[in-house]
């Protein structure tokens, strides 16, 4: 297992400096989501191919790997425009992520929080989004990891076990597991059996992990946490991780600076 962080975390930075911090900081990995990442990228856009080979040089000098491109797209919405938007902008990074040497290019399928009449509205165009852009994965030899999210129209293990059936392309189609977007009801959700369930199902498909931990305040207000220390449970994740004979990659997201020490060692014992 390879351990790493979501880069932004960090703050926006200069690419030398966000790459010899991450180092000093003891990741092996990062997650970069550019426009977010980068002092002087404030849109996809903006990305050039200097701003690539720098990166890239600076990364494997710093020798922190980068399993992620993130690239974060409305995927499912109804609106055409947006929808194209979307694809066109995620067929442009699976160009950018693979001339910079990242794992995959990683995206959820929408923006907004959906309630569940919209999110089975939305899953015919995200289907067809996703199988567009998987399109252009094969054709340039790119892997697409897409990242389930209950509030998303990849909601479930249903949907998301649908998707990949379809695609029919392990070799271009990957997942990024994130348990805590998966986690609707913890008050109520038997954590290690749901999952086993969704590892048993598609553990063979997931090359990366968010970790993560939250608490749920008043109203139920999404309240992040430093890990082992909310709601989430990670033993069965834990086990399955160990019964892996594959390269896996842990990365943090939502990390507060003043806990990144102990939420290391954490991801070190899963």
């Amino acid at each position: 297992m390879k351990i790493g962080v979501r880069a932004h975390d960090y703050g926006k930075r200069d690419i030398e400096e966000l790459a010899a911090l991450l180092h000093d900081e003891d990741y092996s990995a990062a997650q970069l989501a550019l426009p977010k990442a980068f002092m002087g990228i404030d849109r996809y856009e903006d990305i050039t191919m200097g701003h690539i080979e720098k990166i890239r040089e600076a990364f494997a000098r710093n020798m922190v790997e980068i399993p992620v491109f993130g690239c974060y797209m409305d995927l499912g919405n109804p609106d055409p425009q947006v929808r194209e938007y979307a694809v066109k902008t995620l067929k442009q990074c699976l160009f950018w992520g693979k001339e910079l040497g990242a794992a995959v290019v990683g995206t959820e399928t929408a923006y907004p929080h959906l309630d569940p009449e919209n999110r089975q509205k939305w899953k015919p165009y995200m289907t067809d989004s996703v199988l567009r852009v998987l399109e252009e994965a094969q054709r340039i030899g790119m892997k697409l990891a897409i990242e389930p999210v209950y509030w998303h129209p990849l909601a479930d293990l249903e949907t998301t076990l649908e998707i990949i059936r379809k695609a029919d392309d392990p070799s271009h189609l990957r997942l990024i597991f994130d348990a805590s977007n998966l986690l609707e009801f913890p008050e109520s959700t038997d954590q290690g059996e749901l999952w086993e369930a969704w590892l048993k199902a598609v553990g063979e498909y997931v090359d990366v992990m968010h970790i993560k931990d939250f608490s749920l305040g008043k109203n139920r207000f999404y309240q992040p946490e430093p890990l082992g220390q909310g709601v989430m449970r990670y033993e069965a994740v834990s086990a399955w991780l160990r019964e892996q004979e594959r390269e896996i990659y842990l990365l943090r997201e939502e990390m507060n600076p003043l806990f990144a020490k102990d939420d290391l060692a954490f991801m070190r014992k899963l």
